[in-house]
């Protein structure tokens, strides 16, 4: 699903068969400026999504943009002016909103984290969880806030989870399996200690994923095989104690906060009448 068919799928749930007030306002073809305004400090991002929702709804909308995606925002600080019929920025004033806070929010925690690990020379990654069918806006807004993605999908990486290795006996096995039908592919495969930090390791893959190791096994990980193979560390990873993890020297460190459990930026749309 593209950009564009969001946006439509978004607005057709918020007006559905008619916007019950609006459309019983005598608007006519009047016109409005509108002003987006943050109301607390952050970074910015999907600025061109909350656009596109008023030019999906007039056309010959018109716009003065005055930050652009990866700026930092300050309370107050206005960040487009819109102008348009006022019948349009109206139906399309929340879906804009909710696109623009939502992508915002991520970003702004994505930057803060960044900003705390920045000093450890290690990669911030996010990971699959995401707002269904909203994957690819929320993966741009941590790109935005200075992260990195890690595979958008099933499609695109392998990562040999602890339900894989279950489900077939072994990593040794899993891993096995999967050289002989796969060759285009990096390889990870999920660890929970050092023995099988060991075994993956020997297996020739691309990258461990450390899962809810202590900082201190996470250091003895680096110590070991830290120039040898890529390591990663997930679970648990938060604006308290990322630079924990952050400070025991592993190449990635993702987190699913950034984008399921962020708060979104607070940002107003003010109308005033032409």
């Amino acid at each position: 699903m593209n950009i564009d068919q969001i946006i439509e799928l978004s607005l057709l749930e918020d007006i559905g068969h008619g916007d019950m007030t609006t459309d019983n306002l005598d608007m006519g073809n009047d016109k409005s400026r509108a002003f987006m305004i943050a109301k607390e400090d952050g970074v910015l991002a999907g600025l061109d999504i909350a656009i596109k929702v008023f030019q999906k709804l007039d056309s010959n909308v018109s716009y003065v943009i005055y930050k652009k995606d990866g700026d930092t925002l300050k309370k107050g600080e206005e960040i487009v002016k819109i102008n348009g019929l006022s019948s349009a920025i109206l139906k399309g004033e929340r879906v804009a909103l909710n696109f623009l806070q939502k992508l915002s929010g991520i970003a702004t925690v994505t930057r803060t984290m960044v900003d705390i690990i920045s000093p450890y020379n290690v990669k911030l990654l996010d990971t699959r969880k995401t707002t269904p069918l909203l994957r690819e806006l929320e993966k741009y807004a941590v790109r935005i806030g200075g992260g990195y993605n890690h595979r958008f999908g099933l499609f695109d990486m392998v990562m040999i989870k602890d339900n894989h290795i279950e489900a077939v006996g072994g990593i040794t096995e899993a891993v096995e399996q999967i050289k002989r039908n796969n060759v285009n592919y990096k390889i990870e495969v999920e660890v929970k200690d050092l023995d099988e930090l060991k075994e993956a390791v020997e297996c020739r893959i691309d990258r461990v994923l450390l899962d809810n190791m202590r900082p201190e096994m996470i250091q003895e990980a680096v110590y070991m095989y830290g120039n040898i193979v890529e390591l990663e560390v997930s679970g648990g990873v938060n604006l308290e104690n990322i630079e924990e993890y952050a400070k025991t020297g592993v190449h990635f460190i993702s987190t699913g906060a950034i984008t399921h459990s962020h708060k979104a930026l607070d940002i107003s749309l003010l109308i005033k009448e032409i």
